[in-house]
């Protein structure tokens, strides 16, 4: 589910992912450096509902195609809103 509804919590969505997803992306990441630290959360009361691999990369497919997220040259994720600078 893409967004909450009546019957599922924000944290459930893919919606709430994407929001964590870009408070992990202090730096530009890999994705598997995004999913190693997203599963030391998962499911726990920081992060409280269960999201596997294929939800991760649908998160990060949607925060692309809202223009949250963006690649830079190495192929790292990078929160669009925030500059950084790759070297």
């Amino acid at each position: 589910m893409i967004l909450p509804e009546k019957h599922i919590k924000l944290a459930e969505s893919l919606l709430g992912l994407g929001g964590h997803v870009l408070k992990l992306l202090d730096r530009p990441k890999t994705i598997d450096l995004i999913w190693e630290e997203y599963s030391k959360i998962n499911d726990t009361p920081v992060f409280p509902a269960h999201h596997g691999f294929d939800s991760l990369i649908l998160s990060v497919d949607f925060l692309f195609t809202i223009g949250a997220i963006n690649i830079n040259q190495s192929g790292e994720i990078y929160n669009a809103s925030v500059e950084t600078v790759s070297k």
